[in-house]
């Protein structure tokens, strides 16, 4: 990583530290006059290589979980320090800390994706084989070769050809990736089938149509669809709206549904909107109704 020292301040901008990669002692060389700190650094692009990993907020296994890194993502590194990295994950943007031991620093370009829920690396085309690893919904894959029904992806492993497909190959309706998360359990920063939060599960099912989606649900709030209520009351709902409430997000199965992954039932699951709004403490009702294009 090259690197190069402050000379002037920099102004202070109002930078969502979440998706821009800045401290006060460190930051990427691309901020190097919007940020004030101590060195600026290119980052290092690597590729994780197992099949879903951590990102933390502190360098520490005892921190609290900010979001994951599937198998095959892009995570450029700023720092490297005992056995920990500080950087940022290239789907969304999300800055964080997670494990040196989960990367590679050779990168292959993704031909492929999961389209299953989860499913195992094998360490050879055979299904008896005991397996490798378990990678999730979503996780880029590039496969080199194919053998016996199986898929063999660079760097090693052998996943099942029926349970993967071709880059853009695959449009998939976010609300059915949505109903198939069902039962997931509900887990803080989670992007996987394994546990999900509510945001980590409206980027799975719209990833999987196509389409990109920021991390957290008030990003998605600003960035995704076209405004179509700013409050709900009296919104004819859609099958595919998008509901936001503060700090949790929804999509509608259809006009009465939503579908959610939630700290109330520990779970995603698909019940009457109505409900939830009842649930909901005063103030606390739907901030905007937002419409995919």
């Amino acid at each position: 990583m090259s690197s190069k020292s402050k000379s002037t301040p920099a102004p202070k901008a109002a930078l969502d530290p979440r998706v821009n990669p800045y401290r006060s002692d460190l930051a990427s060389a691309h901020l190097y006059g919007k940020v004030t700190a101590d060195r600026y650094v290119d980052g290092v692009p690597c590729q994780v290589r197992a099949g879903y990993v951590s990102l933390k907020e502190e360098p520490t296994f005892t921190a609290r979980q900010s979001s994951q890194l599937l198998f095959g993502e892009v995570f450029t590194v700023f720092e490297e320090k005992d056995g920990w990295v500080w950087g940022q994950n290239a789907t969304d943007g999300y800055v964080g800390y997670l494990q040196l031991e989960a990367l590679d620093d050779e990168l292959a370009e993704p031909t492929h994706k999961l389209t299953a829920l989860r499913s195992f690396f094998h360490p050879e085309p055979d299904l008896k084989t005991p397996p490798l690893d378990m990678i999730s919904l979503g996780a880029p894959l590039c496969v080199v070769e194919e053998a016996d029904g199986f898929a063999g992806v660079a760097g090693g492993g052998w996943v099942p050809l029926v349970h993967v497909a071709e880059i853009g190959a695959v449009k998939a309706d976010p609300v059915e990736t949505a109903l198939r998360l069902l039962g997931t359990p509900y887990l803080w920063g989670g992007r996987t089938s394994v546990g999900i939060d509510c945001s980590g599960l409206i980027q799975l099912a719209l990833d999987a149509a196509g389409l990109p989606c920021p991390r957290d649900s008030d990003q998605q709030q600003a960035a995704l669809g076209t405004l179509v209520s700013a409050d709900g009351v009296g919104h004819a709902y859609q099958r595919g709206d998008l509901v936001f409430f503060p700090g949790h997000v929804g999509i509608m199965a259809d006009e009465t549904h939503l579908v959610h992954a939630n700290a109330h039932h520990m779970a995603t699951v698909r019940e009457p909107l109505a409900d939830v709004l009842a649930r909901a403490a005063a103030g606390k009702g739907v901030t905007a109704v937002k419409r995919l294009g």
